[in-house]
């Protein structure tokens, strides 16, 4: 290395350093860039899009190929680097060669070139992916051959490593961005709500959104017509299970409007009007199939309401299409529905809410995050944790929350007051 000029060694220290910082810039932007707007761009015509896609979809190659290429620079800009100081210091050139290549890779190789990368990782792997595709494609046989060793050495000590396995679902990658969008401020809470619903649909099953057996309204199918229209007239909703002989014991589904038509062809004369000619029959559904697998059977079949049965055909309860959509949109009135009070936010920071109210719905309306693994309604949280049905008055506290029983009637609670025991504040969204 004597009769290698010095300003040579050190034009070749500085071009290694460059390297390394392309390297380095390049993994940090090829591993940001976003896959979607690549995607975009891909279909939009983009041929460094499309390349850029490649390489992300062979990350650990691609990965391989650049922390290779990185540490042969580096070790070859420190060889260099310990030459010259040496040459100029002696023994000590170790030392010096040393504290002088960190202080450079640290600052030039690494900080900056990540810095820059990170903060357009789109726009710079776009640039660097024409230049890397030939290189991974060359420095894939030693690649491929390190992967082997290191698959295997990981064997030795009982850990398996699936290329093909994805460590997160896509799910679980949708939540994760819907959740940091929202902490950034790129997503309002609504929005969150929306497509954080839509995600749920698989997870849910008809059971969490339907309406409980003892808040039904139907009508029995052996009231004289004249009642039986007047009834149907003055009810808010549309479509009205009807029962026979025992509440329990429904036969059959009745539409407003086939009522009305049925009404209007018989010219308001009662006694021709014949149930059977408008009543349809009911669907029945199991209470644990999914909201999304409902959904595509209410598409499908092109109706709206089913009842829902439990393990033993004991009808639960009645689910409908809008009772699907509100897990996505969040709740939807008309002017023909009933406002039912529910979750009453007090002045002192408590919230009074009947027992009935989903827990879903109220994490919803106030952004807190009560568990709804093991009961669907919030009373049915305060039985579950307190293991007991509880007096009025009483006192639970879990969950950050204290709850007062305020009402019970036979068996259920219908009324409690919520106290957040934290910095939590309830609150209405607009």
């Amino acid at each position: 290395m004597s009769d290698f000029p010095l300003w040579a060694s050190l034009a070749s220290i500085a071009l290694l350093l460059i390297l390394s910082g392309f390297f380095s810039g390049s993994e940090t932007a090829l591993t940001a860039a976003s896959r979607a707007r690549m995607h975009q761009m891909e279909k939009s015509g983009n041929k460094r899009a499309s390349i850029v896609s490649r390489l992300i979809q062979a990350r650990e190659r691609l990965i391989g190929a650049l922390l290779l290429g990185n540490n042969l620079v580096n070790i070859l800009a420190s060889a260099l680097a310990t030459s010259v100081l040496l040459n100029m210091f002696g023994d000590a050139g170790v030392a010096y060669a040393t504290l002088l290549m960190t202080l450079l890779v640290l600052i030039f190789s690494e900080v900056l070139p990540k810095t820059w990368a990170i903060t357009n990782a789109d726009k710079f792997a776009l640039s660097v992916a024409p230049i890397l595709r030939p290189l991974v494609a060359i420095l894939s046989p030693l690649v491929i051959t390190i992967e082997v060793i290191v698959r295997a050495i990981l064997r030795i000590f009982g850990i398996r490593i699936d290329g093909e396995t994805a460590i997160l679902s896509a799910h679980e990658e949708l939540r994760g961005t819907l959740d940091l969008q929202h902490l950034e401020g790129g997503l309002v809470k609504a929005d969150k709500d929306r497509i954080g619903g839509l995600l749920d649909l698989a997870e849910l099953e008809v059971s969490d959104v339907m309406v409980h057996r003892t808040k039904v309204f139907a009508l029995n199918a052996d009231l004289p017509s004249a009642e039986l229209i007047e009834e149907v007239l003055a009810s808010p909703f549309t479509r009205i299970p009807l029962w026979r002989d025992n509440p329990d014991n429904f036969v059959g589904l009745l539409h407003a409007k086939d009522v009305l038509r049925a009404f209007a062809h018989v010219k308001g004369d009662v006694s021709k009007f014949k149930l059977d000619k408008v009543m349809s029959p009911l669907w029945f559904v199991p209470d644990t199939t999914s909201l999304q697998n409902q959904l595509n059977a209410f598409l499908k079949r092109k109706t709206h309401f089913a009842m829902v049965v439990d393990e033993y055909g004991e009808v639960m309860g009645l689910v409908t299409l809008e009772d699907i959509l509100e897990e996505i949109v969040g709740e939807i009135a008309d002017e023909h529905d009933n406002e039912v009070p529910g979750l009453h936010p007090q002045t002192d920071g408590s919230v009074i809410v009947d027992g009935s109210v989903p827990i879903r719905d109220l994490n919803r309306a106030t952004d807190w995050d009560l568990p709804d693994e093991e009961a669907t309604t919030i009373a049915g949280l305060v039985i579950h944790e307190a293991k007991v049905i509880p007096e009025e008055r009483q006192i639970f506290t879990f969950h950050g929350f204290r709850f007062t029983v305020l009402r019970r009637e036979k068996n259920r609670i219908t009324r409690l007051r919520m106290m957040p025991l934290g910095d939590t504040k309830p609150r209405r969204e607009a």
